[in-house]
């Protein structure tokens, strides 16, 4: 049994509260980028195709997105913090029966199972976050959250390559089965309620489709919802096809395919910082649309570089390092925006935010990992499009009129 939690907890806009923040908003970033350099060595070791291998990323996004639906509403009924301990005790389970895996099909149920855990974090951090602070500080917090949250696919593919070339692919999860028994230690002792106005209502069917309904009906929260949604839908394009290029078709180990990306992270932190310092007085909607320009320059320049024939870490590497700018920028204001309407029903509003963003990724992440990986056409062809669409979306419900307000 636990022990009882001690009888005061840190402040909630305290350091330590925010650190855990980050952790809980990163748990699903962490659980894809610390695994994806053993992706290719899974071909070999599991008799199994990329196609099938890629299917261990798009299955664990659509647990991700089909549970997101169940949290938010949980959490606008009981309390944040019940909802996030059980998420995580799932996750934990989860992530222990990955390593266990003997083949594919039981690793790609056993991720759809770790996905559906792991989205109570971001879920309810952003929840959380949306309690304590009020909509205008939410987007700075995300903002600076999401600064930290930077550090996540910088180091822990450092982490997976190198845990791969000496131990193997199951490290990786018994390392996430390790990370889970710790951050339920640490929301248990640390973490106490912060919806201090729960709905009764939350849960009744009636209610929760009258509660998306609403958010489905307002222009700007879909604006702020497809921006926030094929922007990520890009990113994950790239972690989905980008190990087989880098290791296969370039030949990099996976240690040094884990490497290579922290020069990706240097655009997302130019892009959170820029979002955190110039959001106040720019405005949510600016940054938002300066944000997906930069994400299409990017998708454009990474096609463009391999209809010339460049297939190389620069030619990737680069325009991926403009793509990460711009999602710094679109990510924290595009989440604030869309749930600044509804703070009663934050938990909600982040969940259908989350369903979407995670289950169009899935459905792109499975297109790109049956397209071509000789070259990065295909990953850069895709970004392109997908943030094509944010940036339609955006324009027509959110409007260019609110960019000049």
């Amino acid at each position: 049994m636990p022990p009882s939690p001690p009888p005061s907890r840190p402040h909630p806009e305290s350091l330590a509260i925010g650190a855990l923040l980050t952790v809980l908003v990163a748990l699903g970033q962490i659980s894809i980028s610390l695994y994806v350099p053993s992706m290719p060595s899974l071909v070999a070791e599991m008799g199994t195709s990329a196609e099938r291998v890629s299917l261990t990323l798009s299955y664990f996004l659509a647990g991700f997105a089909m549970a997101q639906l169940v949290y938010g509403p949980l959490s606008d009924r009981f309390g944040r913090r019940p909802v996030l301990l059980g998420g995580i005790v799932l996750y934990l389970a989860a992530s222990l029966a990955c390593a266990l895996a003997g083949t594919i099909e039981a690793l790609i149920v056993a991720r759809v199972v770790q996905g559906m855990g792991a989205c109570a974090g971001p879920v309810l951090g952003r929840a959380i976050v949306r309690d304590v602070y009020g909509r205008e500080r939410a987007a700075q917090v995300l903002a600076y959250i999401g600064l930290a949250f930077a550090i996540s696919p910088a180091v822990t593919p450092i982490v997976g390559g190198y845990l791969q070339v000496w131990l193997g692919w199951r490290a990786n999860f018994y390392l996430l089965t390790a990370l889970a028994a710790l951050v339920f230690w640490a929301v248990w002792l640390m973490l106490g309620e912060t919806n201090r106005r729960p709905d009764p209502g939350a849960l009744r069917p009636s209610g929760m489709a009258s509660n998306y309904v609403k958010m489905l009906r307002t222009p700007e929260y879909v604006g702020y919802m497809l921006s926030l949604t094929f922007v990520f839908a890009g990113l994950m394009t790239y972690v989905a096809v980008a190990p087989f290029v880098f290791i296969d078709t370039i030949g990099l180990t996976p240690d040094i395919f884990g490497l290579v990306n922290v020069f990706n992270v240097v655009g997302f932190i130019i892009g959170t910082v820029a979002a955190g310092r110039l959001t106040p007085g720019v405005g949510l909607a600016r940054m938002v649309g300066a944000g997906i320009v930069l994400c299409l320059l990017g998708g454009a320049a990474m096609a463009g570089t391999a209809l010339a024939g460049h297939v190389s870490v620069v030619a990737i590497v680069m325009p991926l390092t403009v793509f990460t700018a711009g999602m710094g920028m679109v990510f924290p204001n595009a989440m604030a925006g869309a749930m600044g309407p509804f703070p009663r029903a934050a938990g909600a509003a982040s969940a259908l935010l989350g369903f979407f963003q995670m289950g169009v990724a899935a459905a792109v992440s499975a297109l790109a990992g049956w397209l071509p990986h000789a070259t990065h056409l295909s990953m850069g062809l895709i970004i392109t499009g997908a943030v094509a669409v944010a940036l339609v979306g955006f324009s027509v419900l959110v409007g260019w009129r609110r960019l000049a307000s």
